[in-house]
């Protein structure tokens, strides 16, 4: 009689399920079972035996057969090009890429099916079997083309036999909020943020609403949707439809003090960037006395009347002036998804996202004394002093919205935020909202006699230079040269390394895919910065 498999030898897995090892005859049972996850499947012997397996063909002329192996190089050759493409779109927090190549629609089924194979695998005991588990939260922003990347997505989850709940047009916390709420074991969101028109992707997250990041999981997503093309599995699913904005608004106006009525008069712009928000910020807020708002570009056709990214100062020139002819208190502008916002004070100037961090922070922490607060380390120091003043404790984290999250949850920090302008709160799984930020900024408002501009003032204490880059091909020696002229720094390696002294600091990031570097600077003073700049670009390259 055969002996069985010893454990020691078993190193198979399923698609997803990396922490799963089973034997070779586990494998061949699930073979036989047409198991959904073995086509394409690295493990699956009969489909390596059935492409080197001989058979019986005419004898073709020379020519014939050349011109045959030449086909049939080709097509592999361009399989492989589709796999490394679909590859290529994952970053480090989502997945982006230009459209419709190559998030094509046989690679948002591809994306969707692998999606579906992840999240369903990191089910355990009864929620197996249970319909609410196996179903994932779907929703889209007002892109052009998003409508038809989430069909093409949703085919792919549903040939899983994973029921899909569509949301429609929401924004991104929303879907965040959805998961979080319900047994789901996670969700999708066709966007592609701040990017602009012409790309698109997915964001992804797992049950509880918990972010998948590049080492949490959209790795494995990443390698399952490379291994698997689309097929035919025989499975199917419900394709079910849910409107949440009744709890969702109630979930929104919880930072309000009075929900449907301020204390005085606030009068507000708002340029919702022809995304999300211009469907959302109505409904949200709809009813509140006091709340004055002039609206900016809040039509959800698919066009935009300027890229909706409102970091770039070209996307803000229309919502300044509107806030110096409207004499309002302060104005917001949104990205397509509502996943970043940007504020414009009273005067029509541009709050930096940090100052929002500190305001905030400062804010939340009058009632939560001695909690965390986690930020984008490039932050100005007046962030974290801010933090440390107000008794908290003030945690930097590396730049990416899944660190941030995951430092978050490490910590049990209340609040969080980067400099891309993503404010991220632990009453939405830790996960970013726009939306909720607005009604953060109001309550803020509210409870203090100063205009936006009066709190900000205090802050700028420090000059910071902005991210500039320079073209570099060799990070490291640049590096060394700069760690030997300056012997007196202090140096901390994360997230690129940090030069600091007793009244000026600066970062370098490498990025040796483009083969450039990013430098940050923060002095006293415009002046100062200037100077130091004369004293570092020597050693940079050439400025980008």
């Amino acid at each position: 009689m055969a002996k069985p498999q010893s454990t020691d030898d078993y190193h198979r897995y399923c698609p997803g399920e990396e922490q799963v090892k089973i034997s070779n005859a586990v494998c061949r049972g699930r073979r036989r079972a047409h198991f959904p996850k073995c086509n394409g499947c690295q493990f699956n012997d009969d489909e390596q035996v059935a492409r080197v397996a001989p058979t019986a063909t005419p004898v073709k002329a020379p020519r014939e057969v050349a011109e045959a192996a030449r086909v049939v190089n080709g097509q592999v050759v361009e399989a492989k090009r589709s796999d490394a493409r679909i590859g290529a779109m994952f970053r480090v927090s989502d997945i982006t890429a230009a459209t419709p190549d190559p998030l094509s629609d046989e690679a948002a089924w591809r994306i969707g099916h692998a999606t579906a194979q992840f999240l369903r695998a990191k089910l355990r005991g009864y929620d197996r079997a249970d319909p609410d588990a196996n179903s994932v939260f779907i929703g889209r922003d007002t892109r052009p083309d998003s409508l038809n990347i989430e069909r093409a997505l949703v085919e792919g989850i549903r040939a899983t036999g994973t029921d899909v709940i569509m949301l429609g047009l929401i924004d991104t916390a929303q879907l965040y909020f959805a998961v979080e709420k319900t047994r789901a074991c996670g969700g999708v969101m066709v966007s592609a943020g701040h990017q602009p028109i012409g790309e698109n992707g997915f964001r992804i997250c797992g049950a509880n609403a918990l972010p998948i990041g590049i080492e949490t999981g959209l790795g494995s997503i990443r390698d399952i949707a490379v291994r698997v093309p689309k097929h035919v599995t025989g499975a199917n699913s419900r394709r079910l439809e849910r409107d949440l904005s009744e709890s969702y608004t109630d979930f929104v106006r919880t930072p309000l003090a009075a929900k449907t009525r301020l204390p005085r008069p606030l009068r507000v712009v708002v340029d919702a960037s022809n995304g999300v928000a211009g469907k959302w910020f109505p409904i949200l807020f709809r009813g509140i006395r006091n709340l004055r708002v002039t609206k900016l570009n809040f039509e959800t056709v698919g066009e935009f009347a300027h890229e909706p990214n409102p970091l770039r100062s070209r996307c803000l020139q229309e919502l300044r002036q509107s806030v110096r002819e409207e004499s309002a208190d302060f104005g917001i502008c949104f990205d397509a998804a509502a996943e970043r916002c940007l504020f414009i004070d009273d005067k029509g100037r541009t709050v930096r996202p940090e100052f929002i961090i500190a305001l905030l922070a400062r804010h939340m922490l009058n009632t939560r004394p001695g909690a965390s607060i986690v930020f984008d380390h490039r932050a100005s120091t007046v962030t974290e002093e801010e933090i440390v003043q107000s008794g908290g404790a003030a945690i930097r984290e590396r730049i990416g919205a899944a660190y941030l999250k995951r430092a978050m949850s490490e910590n049990d920090a209340i609040f969080g935020g980067d400099l891309s302008g993503r404010l991220y709160f632990r009453e939405n799984a830790n996960c970013e909202s726009a939306l909720l930020a607005f009604a953060h900024v109001v309550d803020l408002l509210m409870s203090d006699d100063h205009s936006l501009s009066d709190l900000v003032k205090p802050l700028q204490r420090y000059s910071v230079s902005g991210e500039l880059c320079y073209r570099c091909d060799n990070t490291e020696r640049v590096l060394g040269n700069l760690e030997a002229a300056l012997p007196k720094a202090r140096i901390e390696r994360f997230d690129g390394v940090t030069f600091r002294f007793p009244d000026w600091w600066f970062n370098i990031r490498p990025n040796a895919a483009e083969g450039m570097l990013r430098l940050n600077v923060e002095a006293r003073n415009r002046k100062n910065i200037d100077e130091k700049l004369i004293v570092l670009e020597p050693f940079l390259g050439d400025r980008l």
